[in-house]
């Protein structure tokens, strides 16, 4: 057979069609076929109209990642399409978006189910890159309780005692879930592994994104601006951002990077580790 008639399309599957979710189809979009899945109808055929309409090609796929049967059916559609070479998994909602019940069934339930899903189809080269973000990274929780959050079955995952709802305030459900990402990538990148893929979390700082920009408008609003001032950055982030980091981590020179998180935040979290006088830099 000629190599014409055995390539096969490769294939990007992008779950959210939020700002960065469409930042990173465009990165990623030229030459291959883009999955695009979110729950909102309106959201996806709008953003994947644009995207049609800039040359690419688009599958839209409406999907509440929190439902099995729907990331079941998302994972199988994508498969038939040709090789699955990045799964960029950036749906999820916020605390402003959402109640801690729904945060723990679309951030913590619903990437896992992801990861759960598109494992059977993983092959040599295929990469998943999960959306945690830094409010993860800035969480506390018992060493002794990550170990659930990453090996616990899908289905079983809200039944945690960590992660009921009626103990938690959206704020600390979204940290713990945004840990609990972290988490989860690290034990599933062993599973891909052994396919030869390989799994990241990226943890992103405050992004201007339609969702950013209401945390900002929220009752956290100035509490994230002192962060952004007071970071080695001093600014906020673009949708861009995140996508150039995606882009390198579902790349060749990234070959090695697997189980981990790798936070993108314009130095938030240093700043506030190690905070500094907030007359100006350099003081």
């Amino acid at each position: 057979m000629t190599e014409s008639a055995t390539r096969r399309d490769e294939v990007v599957v992008v779950t959210g069609a939020g700002g960065i979710g469409e930042a990173v189809a465009r990165r990623l979009g030229p030459g291959r076929i883009l999955v695009l899945a979110d729950a909102s109808e309106t959201q996806l055929n709008a953003v994947a109209a644009r995207l049609s309409a800039a040359g690419h090609r688009v599958h839209a796929l409406k999907v509440d990642v929190s439902a099995a049967a729907e990331v079941t059916t998302l994972a199988a559609t994508a498969a038939a399409l040709g090789a699955i070479r990045a799964v960029v998994h950036t749906a999820g909602v916020s605390p402003v978006q959402a109640t801690p019940e729904q945060i723990v069934a679309v951030d913590v339930v619903g990437t896992a189910r992801v990861l759960e899903a598109f494992e059977p189809y993983v092959e040599s080269g295929t990469v998943a890159v999960c959306i945690a973000s830094m409010a993860g990274t800035m969480t506390p929780i018992d060493p002794q309780l990550l170990e659930p959050l990453a090996t616990t079955p899908t289905d079983e995952l809200s039944a945690l005692a960590l992660l009921d709802p009626a103990t938690l305030d959206v704020a600390s459900a979204y940290g713990i879930a945004k840990r609990a990402n972290q988490v989860r990538v690290e034990a599933a990148s062993v599973v891909w592994g052994r396919r030869g893929g390989r799994v990241v979390s990226l943890s992103p700082g405050i992004i201007a994104t339609p969702m950013g920009n209401a945390e900002l408008a929220g009752p956290f609003g100035g509490v994230m601006r002192a962060m952004i001032d007071q970071s080695g950055t001093g600014r906020i982030g673009t949708p861009d951002d995140i996508a150039t980091v995606v882009e390198f981590l579902v790349s060749p020179g990234a070959s090695f990077i697997t189980g981990t998180d790798l936070l993108v935040d314009g130095g938030v979290v240093a700043a506030m580790r190690y905070p500094r006088s907030p007359s100006g830099r350099g003081t």
